[in-house]
């Protein structure tokens, strides 16, 4: 009976230690095979740029091929999706958009949670806007194109990319915190708007600082403020609305790595980490601030906080303003 018992308990630890070692070969294994790193946008816009940089660098440091799959539609929805229903098994992930956090609030369509529905990996780029105004406006800095907007018998126009736009949100949230009211002027793209602004048919807009630079510099349009935080590299002569005279005013487009939900926590610590050490590369702070990007340096708890603060913020500027999108 002793040698049964015996052998039983062997059987029990060869089988615990069979269980430890493959647990260990499993978490050093990753990752094995290529993974796929999602785009929603077609190429060319800076989302595909970053989500080429963010591939090149993890394939550096995972040693294997981190492959671009570009799926657009539905302003980076579709990517999303694709990505919160692909298995958590740490080789699908996709890099967001700012629409990330205002898609599900905007779209009918879409039906996702920005943070609960996914495993938030690392920020990578912060892209603020810039307040630009044309240049026959009689306004030199943001305390007098306040004062401007104040005592016009017709509202300043606003010129945007379409409802719900990045620029549309801005001037809403910028309407709310001073009690100004603006006209919008939605366009189908950004093609038109710096030619309309530089002649006067339109007397504003929040441009991305990228797409706004040649214009600033050739003196078509004017910059009055940046919409982060802070002031950017690429306007630093331009304060922040924040510094203005809108305490704590801060608005910026946040691009992100983001897995399924219920990723392993082994693998997101990893993936965490190596794009956390890419981002701060001298290099590739360099390469973003030439599109007028700012690296950010933060991994999946910052960027957790980070967007459940942005859906929350934006879900009440939505319903103040009574934004209907599609």
């Amino acid at each position: 009976m002793k040698g049964v018992r015996g052998s039983f308990i062997h059987v029990i630890f060869a089988t615990m230690a069979l269980s430890v070692s493959t647990f260990a070969e499993s978490q050093t294994a990753y990752p094995s095979k290529p993974i796929r790193l999602l785009v929603g946008f077609t190429p060319g816009g800076f989302t595909d740029l970053a989500g080429r940089m963010a591939a090149q660098g993890l394939g550096e440091a995972l040693g294997v091929q981190v492959v671009v799959d570009n799926r657009p539609g539905a302003n980076g929805s579709i990517a999303a999706m694709l990505t919160m229903r692909a298995s958590p098994d740490g080789y699908t992930f996709y890099m967001a958009s700012p629409g990330h956090t205002t898609n599900p609030i905007l779209q009918s369509q879409t039906r996702y949670h920005p943070v609960k529905d996914f495993t938030p990996l690392a920020g990578f780029a912060n892209i603020p806007n810039i307040l630009v105004v044309s240049p026959g406006l009689p306004a030199q800095n943001l305390k007098e194109f306040l004062a401007l907007a104040r005592t016009r018998s017709v509202p300043l126009s606003q010129a945007t990319t379409g409802v719900g736009a990045p620029g549309h949100l801005i001037g809403e949230l910028l309407q709310i915190l001073t009690s100004v009211q603006f006209t919008h002027v939605p366009y189908k793209g950004s093609g038109q708007i710096m030619p309309d602004l530089a002649t006067g048919r339109v007397d504003f807009t929040f441009s991305s600082a990228a797409a706004a630079v040649p214009h600033v510099r050739s003196g078509r349009v004017r910059a009055l403020g940046v919409s982060g935080i802070k002031r950017t590299a690429a306007y630093p002569d331009v304060p922040t609305i924040s510094e203005s005279g809108v305490p704590g005013f801060d608005a910026v487009g946040r691009y992100a790595l983001f897995g399924p939900a219920q990723m392993p926590r082994a693998v997101v610590d990893r993936l965490s980490m190596e794009i956390e050490k890419y981002v701060q590369q001298a290099d590739v702070q360099a390469q973003l601030s030439k599109v007028g990007a700012e690296a950010v340096a933060g991994g999946t708890k910052e960027l957790t906080a980070f967007v459940a603060a942005d859906y929350e913020k934006w879900l009440r500027v939505i319903k103040t303003a009574k934004i209907v999108g599609d």
